[in-house]
């Protein structure tokens, strides 16, 4: 679990994968760019502050510690763009320590206005950073960011909290061949991934007691019924994570705990559930340390350094374009 991968696509690209999702056999399934919608953010903003759940702390702790370190690898100056930027709050650490050697522009990338909003608000303060806020996909506002960057400057380009984990691993390369082709030899790419622990400890991180997690899956069904008039009753519906091994990575369903039709006039849909048949919602990835150079290597980057968190298992690689 992770900020968006993409921006949330218009209403008709909704109710197009809404349709294709819920009648996609033999397992349903929507984007988890849709948890995501206000309630959904700030749910997934309390998941963050949860003890079961240490990869935000971990990714924010690795750029508090080493953000001189990652700037040191890279010539100054530096412009700064970030692919699904939030509110900001884990990238202050690296544009304190820019600005520390020179003015700075940041470009944070994201479909959402008001998380460019929070953005500023969060980042306000900070001198000799020059903030432009770009709401636009990952790809058209980085290739905006690279063209608009000062000559001479290197552009690092941060991707954190292992968003690249929402990609299934073709995907997630594929992606990455692609953030390479906006960059000029000797930019960088610094990517956070989370890696493979105990599966009883990431099953926790994604099942919490408290039920938060369960909250902000369970509020996607809510979201059809305020948006779409869906009546998804969320009683009858249950949370569920579990680990696939083969795949590595952490998959959130939604299971039906009866067999019912649910009706979706917004998307002119009906559906049917069997008892124990689930949406699948979201893919979280896990990553060994040793694949992360091969990563590197096969989307045009080497691989210059990586540091790790001793508390939680999340690394910081920071990436250079060949």
């Amino acid at each position: 679990m992770s900020v968006p991968a993409v921006g949330l696509p218009p209403a008709l690209d909704f109710a197009r994968e809404l349709r294709a999702g819920l009648l996609k056999t033999p397992q349903k399934e929507l984007p988890s760019i849709y948890l995501y919608d206000e309630l959904g953010s700030a749910l997934f903003e309390a998941i963050t502050y949860l003890p079961e759940y240490g990869l935000t702390r971990a990714d924010e702790r690795l750029l508090r510690f080493h953000a001189e370190a990652i700037l040191e690898c890279l010539p100054a100056p530096v412009t700064v763009a970030e692919l699904g930027s939030g509110s900001g709050r884990k990238t202050r650490w690296i544009l304190e320590a820019q600005a520390r050697r020179s003015p700075v522009a940041y470009y944070p990338i994201d479909i959402s206005a008001l998380a460019l909003a929070k953005c500023r608000h969060e980042l306000a303060g900070l001198g000799s950073v020059s903030i432009v806020g770009l709401e636009q996909s990952y790809l058209a506002g980085l290739e905006e960011a690279a063209g608009r960057r000062r000559p001479g400057d290197c552009l690092l380009v941060l991707f954190l909290g292992s968003t690249i984990g929402n990609f299934d691993r073709p995907a997630a390369e594929a992606f990455l061949r692609q953030i390479r082709r906006c960059l000029a030899p000797g930019d960088a790419l610094l990517l956070g991934t989370d890696i493979e622990k105990g599966v009883p400890e990431m099953l926790l991180a994604y099942g919490d007691p408290l039920g938060v997690t369960a909250a902000f899956n369970l509020n996607l069904l809510a979201r059809l019924n305020r948006e779409w008039g869906a009546d998804f009753d969320l009683s009858r519906f249950r949370h569920e994570a579990r680990y696939n091994r083969v795949e590595h990575r952490i998959e959130m369903h939604l299971r039906s705990t009866v067999g019912q039709r649910v009706s979706i006039p917004g998307a002119e849909l009906t559906v049917g559930f069997e008892q124990g048949e689930t949406i699948w919602t979201e893919a979280c990835h896990k990553f060994q340390l040793e694949e992360l150079p091969e990563m590197a290597g096969r989307a045009g980057f080497v691989s210059r350094a990586q540091w790790v968190d001793g508390e939680w298992p999340f690394a910081e690689s920071l990436w250079l374009a060949l």
